[in-house]
């Protein structure tokens, strides 16, 4: 009877080891597939960063290459540069409520045609022309525009005609008016509103123009 107890007792433990090794086996198993995931992911990181770091360094290396071929119109004060978009005044080019060009707006985009052409030879880019405006309700207009929607988009119209004109591609530019959207300044003042009273003209990825 001993003996059979100490048989019984012996075919009873003598599974736990086979049991215990599986564990091990499998907590092994996630262990390495941890591992190998903590690597892809490491690899996937630093992928991004490379790609990010390589982005930053070609667009500070575009607004310089910008900066540079605008280099005569920014010296004599007549447009701004900042992040990598030329800012017009809306009182240089045109007048009150007016998407006529002025003398001195007309000069100014026939001097930016030429480098602009230079720099879209060098990129596959497009150039893209906003016209903003204050927020205050148009109360006479010598085109009769009914808005500030109808007058930013004229003027961005006119400043795009412009520079085709000045031989700027047509395939390379285009137009988008958003009336009193995106301000520069608080509108609370004349100089506020004049400064808000603009043309933007951005150079822009041409997957940026394709994108639905």
């Amino acid at each position: 009877m001993i003996g059979l107890e100490v048989e019984d007792e012996t075919s009873m433990s003598a599974p736990v080891w086979p049991a215990f090794g599986d564990l091990m086996a499998c907590l092994f198993g996630l262990f390495v597939l941890f591992f190998v995931w903590m690597i892809a992911f490491q690899v996937d990181l630093t992928h991004d960063l490379d790609r990010e770091r390589a982005e930053h360094a070609a667009e500070a290396t575009r607004r310089e290459e910008l900066e540079r071929a605008l280099a005569g119109p920014l010296a004599d004060g007549r447009i701004t540069l900042v992040d990598g978009r030329i800012g017009i005044r809306g009182s240089v080019l045109f007048g009150l409520n007016s998407a006529d060009l002025a003398p001195e707006g007309a000069s100014l985009l026939a001097g930016l045609a030429a480098p602009l052409r230079a720099y879209l030879t060098n990129h596959d880019e497009l150039i893209m022309v906003s016209g903003f405006t204050d927020d205050r309700a148009i109360n006479s207009s010598p085109q009769g525009y009914k808005d500030n929607w109808e007058l930013s988009a004229q003027r961005a119209l006119t400043v795009t005609r412009g520079l085709v004109t000045a031989g700027v591609a047509p395939d390379t530019i285009f137009a988008a008016g958003f009336g009193a959207s995106h301000p520069v300044a608080s509108n609370e003042t004349a100089d506020d509103r004049a400064k808000n009273r603009r043309v933007e003209i951005s150079p822009i990825p041409r997957s940026s123009r394709q994108a639905p």
